[in-house]
């Protein structure tokens, strides 16, 4: 068996584009703040529910698109407008 009919006796394999085409899933939310020093506030719940999933999860930062410290401020705002009951713990049915 030559090497051109070997990859594409592997390619034909597993029905599929390979390894580079598996990897879909959500795409980022879509945040930019205007100026350079933007605040997440624990009192606007709105604002908050934005990065919050379905279930009642904080959306990772991967997702997110922020950066670790903008992350790190989001998730100190989720929780502290979950403690004085602003936001929910689990999602809400």
């Amino acid at each position: 068996m030559s090497d051109e009919s070997r990859s594409e006796a592997r390619e034909g394999q597993g029905g599929g584009e390979g390894r580079r085409g598996r990897r879909g899933g959500r795409g980022r939310i879509p945040f930019a703040p205007e100026n350079g020093e933007f605040r997440f506030d624990y009192k606007n719940p709105q604002q908050l529910r934005y990065f919050i999933s379905d279930r009642g999860k904080i959306v990772p930062r991967r997702i997110s698109g922020l950066t670790a410290k903008e992350q790190r401020r989001l998730t100190l705002a989720i929780k502290r407008a979950r403690n004085i009951a602003l936001l929910p713990y689990t999602a809400v049915r």
